[in-house]
């Protein structure tokens, strides 16, 4: 998944390029509590399993066999769980005019209560590895077990779990196509850097949501949520445009014990498929995302590598990560 990062200029600016925020957040003591709702509970390997799944199906590259065949799988899970499926299929156009046949899978629950939420990640991999310390790599795609794979696997296994016991409110997970093909660091000079060449299906969606005049509560988007020693500060346009809920989820992770990788600090801002949907319908979205913004790079080092692979991903941060997103679901 990847990003353009954006510096906190000031408490309404962002201009790209660096990292870091001008704001603080005052932390508060972490105490466990047991869980008061009747979430049930997040199974990791369950959702690791989904990730092995995905990546097995090899680079899900827009325009490639092993991309269609794992977007099949995708939406026939989605309807195995109790999902009324929908399919967006599109031409959409990358950074070089590469017409890219993509597709953005949506599955509904209880489609008829008008309280609802969405959840949401990429399923697509980059087609580069252009930050890959071998300039080598620079032009081969690459497994995303953690960027892309593992948002996904998350949400599958909360779908499954949603077939077996239906929440108070309507769910709508999401996996949109064409995030991660934006300009590759070694095209920028020929192409530029724009941000709009990421987040394609998401954007897409936004102007043609699978539902005339959707609307949500709110969105959570799940992205590189898998890796070992996963950190997750509250993320600047998240908090911009959905701050409370940004509140509610860390809130919900640290009485769950999950504190350390919910960190409760103010990061960068990223550009990502949240900010395609705030932007394209107005519905406040957040960010759970793996970016550390007092680090040097930001992101962890198999970010956009050869190195993105299986053996980075921990079932203990997928865990926090789903069983968090589980209690907020059912304690609507």
């Amino acid at each position: 998944m990847t990003k353009l990062i954006l510096l906190l200029c000031s408490l309404a600016l962002l201009s790209c390029g660096q990292k870091g925020s001008s704001e603080t957040v005052t932390s508060t003591p972490e105490t466990k509590k047991e869980p008061t709702s009747t979430a049930p509970s997040f199974n990791a390997d369950s959702a690791y399993t989904y990730i092995d799944k995905q990546v097995a199906f090899g680079y899900r590259v827009p325009n490639t066999p092993a991309h269609k065949s794992c977007g099949d799988y995708l939406s026939s899970e989605l309807k195995r769980f109790g999902a009324q499926v929908f399919e967006q299929e599109a031409i959409l156009t990358a950074y070089d005019g590469t017409p890219l046949e993509s597709r953005n899978i949506i599955g509904t629950f209880n489609p008829e209560n008008n309280k609802r939420i969405l959840l949401f990640a990429h399923w697509d991999t980059r087609p580069y590895s252009d930050h890959d310390p071998n300039p080598a790599n620079h032009k081969k795609p690459l497994d995303g077990a953690d960027d892309g794979g593992s948002g996904v696997g998350v949400l599958l296994e909360i779908a499954r779990q949603i077939g077996m016991k239906a929440p108070n409110i309507g769910v709508d997970i999401i996996f949109f196509d064409a995030e991660d093909y934006g300009t590759p660091e070694f095209a920028k000079e020929k192409y530029g850097s724009s941000s709009e060449a990421w987040c394609l299906g998401s954007r897409f969606w936004g102007k043609n949501p699978h539902k005339p005049n959707y609307k949500a509560e709110f969105g959570i988007l799940l992205d590189m949520v898998g890796a070992k020693e996963a950190v997750f500060y509250k993320e600047y346009i998240s908090m911009r445009y959905a701050a409370r809920f940004v509140d509610e989820v860390w809130r919900t992770a640290r009485n769950l014990g999950y504190g350390k990788y919910f960190i409760n600090a103010n990061g960068g801002g990223v550009t990502d498929d949240h900010e395609a949907v705030i932007t394209e319908t107005g519905i406040p979205c957040l960010d759970i995302i793996n970016y550390d913004p007092y680090t040097e790079k930001g992101f962890q080092a198999h970010w956009h590598t050869q190195n993105d692979n299986m053996s980075n991903i921990d079932k203990e941060v997928l865990k926090a990560v789903g069983q968090t997103v589980l209690e907020v679901v059912y304690n609507r």
